[in-house]
Formats: C-alpha cells, structure tokens, sequence
C-alpha cells in the first residue's frame, strides 16, 4: 500500500469521479484507475462502485475512508516536523504591513528569513490593521505588522513590539505651539488630522474621545505618517501621531503628549495559533530583529 495509492483513493471519494480526480491530482485517468485498482486488489474488496455516472463509496469504501484521511495526515505532519528540525522551509509565506510602515527591523527580518530561507517565496501585501487582522483569522495573511488600541485582537497571537502614547503636532505659530502638553478637550476644539478608521491610531483616538464624550472634527485623513505631518505643517490642522511617528518631524512640528488619552497605541506582529514553520521561524528572525524575547 502506498501513500499516493491512498491520495488517489480520497480523491476520487471526494470529487466522485475519476476524471475531475485525475486532475486534481495531476495525472492521468487511467494512472488514477490502476492505482486504486491495485489497491483494491491488495485489500481484498471494492472500493467504489462504477455502475452509475456519479462513482460512490461501497461499504468497505466508506470504512476505509477515514483512515486513509489519516494516515496522509499523519504522513504531512512527519514531513512538518522534519521540516522544523532540518530548517527546511518551503513554500510560500504572505506578511502583511500596515500602509506607509517603515519599520526598518522587519524588512531586516524579512530580508534574514529570505538569506537563510532562499525556497521560500515571500509576499508583502500592505492594507489597514483591521483588515490584515482579519486576512491572518481568514488564513489568507499569514503573519501581519498592524497597529491597534489598547490590546491585541482576539483569537491571535500576538507580539507587541511599541507601546506609547498619541501626540498632537503643531507648526510653529500654531495657538498650541508653546504649550507642554494637551488634554483631549483642548484638542479637539482644533480641526485634526490623522489616520483613516480601521488603523490602530484612529481607534486609539476614537476611543479615548468616546470614553470623554468629545467629538473630533476631522478635516483630512491621511494613510502614512509622512504625509499626516507635512499637511499638518502647512497649517491645515492638529496632527494626531504616535510619539515615535513624530519624531522625525521636530524640525518643523512640535509634538504635545495628550495627558489623559490613557489608550496605548500598539504596533504588533499577529498571526493565527496553529502556524507553520515558516512563520515561526520568520518570528525568530522578527524576535532578533526587534530585541524580543523569545517564545512562540
């Protein structure tokens, strides 16, 4: 008995006909007929019954079925788990980014995983934290760089790379300029700019202005950090940014921590528990990158 023997066999069970089964499995008709013939002569019984045009499972067929299933099972996860061991990575592995993201460690981690991990075919699809999170929980991403409030989405797991607080910036001039710090009400008596819904900073700020009553005007929206400060310097309203975004900015904008915006902004690597190598070791490499601690 054979495992491919066992792959043709499911195949047939499940499409029901030995054409569309031939094709899925990339051979010929007659090589799908002769192979589960071959193992019904081994087992000593009919596996299938031919009479009609719909080909359906016969008694033994049916008792057979499940264990086939699970001894092909079993034969991938021996080939994972070699896999683990040998760091033979293969495949093809989806990350997803945050739009306008540069964090610089996880093109290093992306670029360390590509060095060692060469048969690995690695896409990168940006698009907002709200839908990468739910790309990983669809299994279409898997492994995502996203920001979020206060906690990471439910059901995934997480690694929270930055924590901090939001930030107003103003050009010099502004009616805020020289101040220390904002409260939310003071900010929000001011036209904003900042990040469009379904990113973590926008619910950052959505929340803490929910949880005080308030009611932000928001006059523009803007995908990338970049282009929320170079609105915000030519006057057209208050930038709401992380600490870290707006950092590169103090040449020209002057950052104002919003002292009772108690939500932190978190930037995270997510993906779905039940992984695969190749996203455990990229996670390795993501780990060293950023100065994690270990553990997967």
């Amino acid at each position: 008995m054979e495992l491919r023997q066992l792959e043709y066999f499911v195949a047939v069970a499940e499409e029901r006909n030995f054409t569309r089964a031939a094709e899925r499995v990339h051979i010929s008709q007659s090589g799908v007929s002769s192979q589960i013939r071959r193992l019904e002569h081994e087992l000593g019984a009919e596996l299938f019954d031919r009479s009609a045009r719909t080909v359906t499972l016969t008694v033994a067929g049916e008792a057979a079925l499940a264990h086939a299933r699970a001894a092909l099972a079993s034969a991938g996860a021996v080939a994972r788990a070699v896999d683990e061991v040998t760091g033979l990575v293969r495949g093809r592995l989806t990350v997803g980014m945050v739009v306008g993201c540069t964090v610089t460690p996880l093109f290093d981690a992306l670029a360390a995983f590509h060095e060692a991990h060469p048969g690995v075919e690695v896409l990168l699809q940006e698009g907002n934290s709200d839908r990468l999170a739910d790309g990983v929980r669809g299994g279409t991403v898997d492994l995502a760089l996203i920001g979020v409030a206060g906690t990471t989405p439910e059901g995934l797991d997480a690694l929270t790379l930055i924590s901090e607080g939001l930030v107003a910036a103003v050009p010099p001039g502004h009616a805020l300029a020289d101040r220390k710090s904002l409260s939310l009400g003071e900010l929000t008596a001011h036209p904003i700019i900042c990040m469009p819904p379904g990113t973590g900073l926008r619910a950052v700020l959505d929340q803490a202005c929910a949880a005080q009553d308030l009611r932000p005007t928001i006059a523009l929206e803007a995908g990338a950090s970049d282009a929320i400060a170079d609105l915000a310097a030519r006057g057209l309203g208050v930038a709401v940014l992380s600490a870290s975004m707006a950092t590169p900015h103090t040449d020209r904008l002057t950052a104002l921590p919003l002292a009772d915006a108690d939500v932190p902004a978190l930037l995270a690597l997510v993906w779905r528990p039940a992984h695969n190598p190749a996203v455990r070791t990229l996670l390795n490499h993501a780990r060293q990158a950023f100065g994690a601690p270990g553990g997967a």
